[in-house]
């Protein structure tokens, strides 16, 4: 057996040997190896804190069973020693000083894309499952959206919000991972098969899970960190008041990552958890996929476009401020002269006398009967 075959297979084993989050192991391998670490733990001759992780499955030793499995179905076991292992996004983990946050000793992987390389420029998209049309509507569009801009989606493949960004993202064959609470070879949820298995072609399934590994209501709070992690900021589009989502936005706050959340009807149960988010401090409203990327993409580089929806235009739009206050005072029903323009503005009436030209030159007042009337426009869509 060679050295990088070595450190794999002890990978496999501590992997598996203790339930993530296993923070005393992550640290005793850390500290000795991947390979001496585990025949340490094999024997039992380890620290206590890292006993009481790790005795219970010690000697159900099945990682060499674990990597033939994930073969057979294309997948394969990253390793922090694998160079497309995303160093830079699991750094923040030891740092944030949290327990629960931390690192994890290796990742099942199911796909043709590198994950150093999908986590350059990511986001992550989450929400409720039982999910309202608006909460799925807006989740498409924003995967869909920032897909297009070369971010990649980062989610859980749950049903509602997270499918929804899955497939705005597929929509534009964009990049996107799937982070699961299972194995990576379990369908789950089973009604998300096929959308699974066009990720696994397109993008990545990911899990800290071996082959086998069922889903567990803890585990998907534990999952909750992966997808926290390996994207730059969290979009929270619907959630309840007590959530998965809410805990996958606090920990990405924890791990310094930026937590943004839509804002919904303030009448609806399950935008509660982004209102609540909203009045955190640090939270950022987003509403489009241009503004998910100006908050997580580069400074000075990944702006929204100035050609977002704006407020129409006015026909006033430019005018000085004397001239405006002229047009102010005319009326499209009264004509008035100019002695009545300079009381009505409180402008002298060389000024009076100096604006009415420049608005009837703008088309926006008109002579009639000795005096002034203004001209009526509707209010021009911008551009």
């Amino acid at each position: 057996m060679n050295g990088s075959s070595g450190i794999r297979l002890a990978r496999a084993y501590l992997a598996a040997v203790a339930e993530p989050p296993a923070p005393a192991l992550a640290a005793f391998v850390e500290e000795l190896g991947p390979i001496d670490a585990a025949a340490q733990v094999r024997r039992g001759d380890v620290p206590e804190l890292v006993a009481n992780e790790t005795t219970a499955r010690r000697e159900w030793d099945r990682a060499a069973r674990h990597l033939k499995a994930a073969e057979a179905i294309g997948a394969r076991l990253l390793i922090p020693e694998d160079e497309d292992w995303p160093t830079a996004p699991f750094l923040s983990y030891a740092r944030s000083g949290h327990a629960h946050l931390a690192t994890p000793l290796a990742l099942w992987t199911r796909g043709p894309a590198r994950l150093v390389e999908l986590t350059e420029r990511s986001v992550a998209i989450v929400g409720a499952r039982a999910a309202t049309m608006y909460g799925k509507h807006v989740a498409n569009s924003i995967g869909f959206g920032v897909a297009e801009l070369g971010c990649t989606v980062v989610s859980g493949a749950a049903y509602g919000i997270d499918g929804a960004a899955h497939r705005g993202a597929l929509a534009v064959e964009g990049p996107t991972v799937a982070v699961l609470a299972c194995g990576v070879d379990r369908p789950y949820p089973s009604g998300h098969a096929r959308l699974l298995s066009h990720i696994a072609r397109a993008g990545l399934v990911v899990s800290e899970y071996p082959p086998g590994a069922v889903p567990a209501r803890h585990r998907f709070l534990v999952r909750n960190r992966i997808i926290a992690g390996l994207a730059a900021g969290t979009v929270v589009v619907e959630a309840g008041w007590r959530s998965g989502a809410r805990r996958t936005a606090s920990d990405a706050a924890l791990l310094g990552r930026q937590v943004m959340a839509v804002p919904g009807p303030v009448t609806s149960a399950l935008s509660v958890g982004c209102h609540r988010l909203l009045r955190e401090p640090g939270t950022v409203a987003v509403t489009c996929a241009e503004e998910v990327i100006e908050e997580v993409g580069r400074i000075g580089v990944d702006l929204a476009p100035v050609g977002r929806p704006v407020e129409p235009a006015r026909v006033t739009d430019g005018l000085s401020g004397p001239v405006s206050r002229v047009h102010d005072a005319l009326s499209d029903r009264t004509i008035r002269d100019v002695g009545r323009l300079s009381v009505e503005s409180g402008l002298p009436l060389e000024v009076v006398r100096a604006a009415l030209p420049q608005l009837a030159q703008a088309g926006l007042v008109e002579r009639a009967d000795g005096g002034w009337r203004r001209v009526r426009h509707e209010a021009r869509g911008g551009a």
